[in-house]
């Protein structure tokens, strides 16, 4: 029987070693809850396209929603452990952590940067409680990365309440979430505002996109806003411009970039067992130089990427991050991501296509971890802004 992998968390660099003890053991519960309740359900959701609602009690005692925000019930933990949680999430399952991420991160997010304090005291302790779920709803079928122009859903006041009209695609949660964040712009003044839509509000329906090859445990929606009311106490009263709505992406960026490096380490860890134990030409692989040549190739690509992230998540800390450091983060790792998991398939040959080895799981949510939350390309233009002081974006 083979010998145990000496390194088989990946973290080459000890960067867990930057966190505190109280933070390594949340760190630590959160990789044994992935482990022992996710690991054994998640490639069956996965097939069928459905999110395991079953595991919301679970992760709502870790105490890991919202981890970066302060009051209002909130962990209120360093962005360095937010960034490390949503890796361990993605390591276990990038599904997993696109739901929290979705929840968390953009949903809890909004409400957070552009609610009113009496906002934040009404739906932040239950949704940090995950009695609440969130949803975020900026996408629209014909507005991606051109959204900040393109945004057609539109707002209209009549009196005590705002009429809402249009269509968002790509909603993750959307369909079961109690609360949906909704940006619009407004008919009078052209300005891009926000509110909470409420499950069941008349005229609100989004119905899951079918046929996805990739975060199939993640239900994405396509929205529709027909003559919804929303009061106007449901306005998000500090989201006046779509630069608001770029506060949320920017800190929520971050964490897709550490969710990259976590789908890369699942990858990775699974590559290396399997390398352990199967056997060719009288050995196992991982005895044979090409092979452990992908494994140094997987391992640089992490580390590198990890290393990028926490000094990412160090400047976040100390409000020092700007776009053009979370997009050069989220660009990068993705990029390295999508090398990482395709080498992993590679290091198993056509067995790194079945479902029950994993990987493959792996290799097709990358395709949607490197697209969302801004293209490689978009991201890349952002940081070439910063660089030449010239937009070359459009």
């Amino acid at each position: 029987m083979s010998a145990e992998p000496k390194i088989v968390t990946s973290d080459f660099y000890d960067l867990e070693a930057l966190l505190d003890e109280d933070d390594r053991a949340l760190l630590h519960r959160v990789r044994a809850f992935m482990d022992e309740k996710v690991q054994p359900i998640i490639n069956d959701y996965w097939t069928r396209g459905k999110t395991p609602l079953e595991l919301i009690p679970g992760l709502a005692e870790l105490g890991i929603a919202g981890t970066q925000y302060s009051g209002y019930g909130c962990p209120g933990r360093s962005p360095l452990t937010d960034g490390m949680i949503a890796m361990e999430l993605s390591r276990g399952d990038p599904s997993i952590s696109t739901f929290m991420g979705v929840h968390g991160g953009l949903a809890m997010g909004t409400i957070y940067l552009c609610g009113s304090d009496a906002q934040k005291e009404r739906w932040l302790p239950a949704m940090a409680r995950m009695e609440l779920i969130g949803a975020f709803g900026l996408t629209e079928p014909d507005a991606g990365s051109d959204v900040a122009r393109g945004l057609r859903t539109t707002a209209r006041r009549d009196g005590d309440t705002w009429v809402l009209n249009g269509q968002k695609k790509w909603i993750g949660n959307a369909s079961f979430a109690d609360l949906i964040m909704i940006w619009a712009r407004d008919e009078e003044t052209e300005r891009v505002l926000g509110f909470v839509v409420e499950k069941d509000t008349p005229g609100f329906t989004a119905v899951d996109l079918e046929d996805k090859i990739a975060l199939r445990a993640v239900q994405n929606a396509l929205i529709t806003l027909e003559d919804v009311r929303v009061p106007e106490e449901n306005r998000l009263q500090e989201a006046n411009s779509f630069r608001d709505t770029a506060n949320v992406l920017r800190m929520t960026r971050a964490g897709v970039a550490w969710s990259a490096v976590g789908c890369s380490r699942g990858a990775y860890e699974h590559a290396l067992r399997y390398a352990m134990d199967r056997t060719q030409f009288g050995k196992p692989i991982v005895e044979f130089q090409l092979v452990q040549d992908l494994l140094v190739r997987m391992l640089s690509n992490i580390t590198a990427s990890a290393a990028l992230c926490a000094r990412l998540s160090q400047l976040q800390g100390e409000n020092r991050m700007t776009d053009e450091h979370a997009s050069m983060a989220k660009a990068f790792s993705t990029v390295r991501m999508r090398e990482t998991v395709g080498w992993a398939r590679e290091l198993m040959g056509g067995n790194g296509i079945l479902l029950e080895n994993n990987v493959g799981r792996f290799v097709a949510d990358a395709e949607a971890i490197y697209s969302y939350e801004g293209t490689r390309e978009v991201n890349t233009l952002i940081v070439g802004r910063a660089v030449t002081g010239k937009s070359a974006i459009v």
